[in-house]
């Protein structure tokens, strides 16, 4: 019991760490952008990159609060519940929206990397779009998972 909780514990530091470093990027990232855009007018695009990463952080900080409520579900023993579905259901569709809003965003980052001659950027678009889909399969079967294990558990509970 003390060696699961000192698990989920690191887990839950390391979801918090997760999100001061985007929400320190949400907060720094304008002012490089604004700095660029006050020296060079043709950098003046780059406030729609940043409209972006703001809206996708949105879904983020969603599923983010979504797995630190599953750690706290494990906590308590509660890991075989609806809740923990729920919660998993949930990080999928925060997953599946953040890369359909990537994919959507896909030519403003295409813009980005011909006018600077920079392909890494559209690299990196690509990266988060499969990063995302691949995340969001993933929770995507270990729900499925999940929800046989409890039908399986509740369809044992019966038969006791």
């Amino acid at each position: 019991m003390k060696r699961e909780q000192g698990s989920t514990l690191f887990l839950k530091a390391v979801i918090i760490l997760i999100g001061i470093a985007v929400l320190s990027l949400c907060i720094w990232l304008p002012v490089g952008a604004r700095e660029a855009a006050d020296s060079k007018t043709e950098y003046a695009y780059l406030q729609y990159i940043l409209l972006l990463l703001y809206v996708t952080a949105i879904p983020f900080y969603f599923a983010l609060y979504q797995a630190f409520k599953l750690l706290q579900y494990i906590d308590r023993n509660e890991a075989f519940s609806e809740m923990s579905v729920k919660a998993l259901k949930t990080i999928k569709h925060c997953a599946f929206a953040i890369s359909i809003l990537y994919v959507a965003g896909l030519p403003l980052f295409y813009f980005v990397a011909e006018k600077d001659d920079a392909p890494g950027v559209l690299a990196l678009a690509l990266v988060i779009i499969f990063a995302s889909i691949v995340i969001s399969t993933c929770v995507a079967v270990l729900q499925k998972l999940l929800k046989n294990a409890i039908d399986i558990k509740s369809e044992n509970d019966l038969t006791i």
